[in-house]
């Protein structure tokens, strides 16, 4: 017995037409590949663009503790070369004054002179504190910033 189909209207592998094969089929639309690569395109940038202004903020607070460590180190230069009558403590607060050209580290804060008020020839710049690495931490301070 002979098949009634016509061999030539009959697809041997019909997944992979590109449409569909019969009346019941499902419909199947090629995608437009422009808004594919448009919608992967706008995705992409948005996630680079966030993680790009992520690292922005990272790099700006690594650049401020920078420039806090080179703060410390410049008043903590000026305060090694600054006239010590004392051994200074780690984690204790002192009190920075310049007196003409030269600095003076004292343990007296500018409201601590009591009845004898701080000399006039001394000018208080700063209170600091002694970090364990041996820079010095500013409080109320008069430096430059």
């Amino acid at each position: 017995m002979e098949n009634p189909i016509d061999k030539d209207k009959v697809a041997e592998n019909p997944g992979l037409l590109p449409y569909a094969h019969n009346v019941g089929s499902v419909v199947i639309k090629p995608e437009d590949e422009g808004k594919l690569k448009t919608r992967a395109l706008t995705a992409m940038r948005e996630q680079t663009n966030r993680q790009l202004k992520q690292l922005q903020k990272q790099a700006e607070l690594i650049a401020a503790q920078a420039n806090e460590i080179k703060k410390r180190v410049e008043v903590s230069e000026n305060i090694y070369r600054a006239d010590l009558s004392f051994e200074p403590f780690v984690g204790h607060v002192y009190h920075l004054y310049k007196k003409g050209e030269s600095f003076k580290l004292m343990m007296i804060g500018p409201n601590e002179w009591g009845k004898n008020k701080m000399p006039v020839e001394l000018e208080f710049i700063s209170s600091v504190k002694l970090l364990a690495d041996h820079t010095w931490e500013l409080f109320d301070s008069t430096f430059d910033d």
